[in-house]
């Protein structure tokens, strides 16, 4: 996308994410409280561990594009560590796919191309640290931060005209620190709703060529995922 948002705007943006994940956890905790019929209640575990499974829904900051057209898989292990009545520290080690990817044709910034399509595959090992907070039903709602290594990256661009935009000259870093939030919603026993919310704290690349991006980019990433504890 074309990304001129000052640093003011982006602290707005990150700012209503936040204020939206607050709200849905807000309704998932009233609603636990007011059905509590619906919810399986059980003696809590030093630790427990479990499965997740689900979509990553992505776009890249700092390309010509808006939006999170980019579909990924996010899937891995759990690891819970009861440290209170209401409180857990968590881990992951996650496969994840994020990137980017173009749904209509736009300018390059000197209007001297058009973009026709463009994507951005990046597949990251990643290992997300969470503290967590729990209502009396198991639902809980968490922050933390996240490392992901990164496995392979591809960029795919089409120009019309053809342009000498060579993507192996601005290669992605191996690295990708992210913060992140998350609300959990308890449905069976064992079985959890997660909703998530994550971004780059650190470039993902920078000193991109402008014509067709912005000079740093950052992962932007909302997922939805089932996770079972055993």
């Amino acid at each position: 996308m074309q990304d001129t948002l000052s640093p003011m705007n982006k602290s707005r943006k990150l700012a209503t994410i936040l204020s939206v994940i607050i709200l849905l956890s807000a309704i998932f905790f009233r609603a636990s409280a007011q059905n509590p019929a619906n919810y399986y209640v059980e003696e809590p575990k030093l630790f427990s561990g479990g499965i997740v499974a689900g979509a990553n829904f992505c776009q890249v900051d700092g390309d010509k594009y808006a939006g999170y057209f980019k579909t990924g898989i996010n899937a891995g292990a759990v690891l819970y560590a009861r440290i209170a009545q209401h409180f857990s520290l968590s881990m992951e080690l996650l496969y994840a796919q994020k990137g980017a990817r173009s749904n209509f044709r736009q300018n390059s910034s000197s209007k001297i191309y058009t973009i026709v399509t463009q994507k951005v595959n990046l597949n990251y090992a990643e290992i997300p640290l969470m503290f967590n907070v729990y209502d009396k039903h198991k639902s809980h709602i968490g922050a933390g931060l996240s490392y992901a290594q990164l496995i392979s990256a591809e960029e795919l661009i089409q120009t019309s005209p053809a342009s000498n935009y060579d993507p192996a000259q601005y290669p992605f870093k191996k690295m990708d620190l992210n913060v992140l939030f998350a609300a959990n919603l308890h449905l069976v026993k064992g079985l959890y709703a997660n909703l998530r919310f994550q971004y780059s704290l650190l470039p993902i690349r920078e000193k991109v060529d402008y014509e067709f991006a912005r000079s740093q980019q950052f992962n932007n990433m909302w997922t939805l995922r089932v996770m079972y504890l055993f």
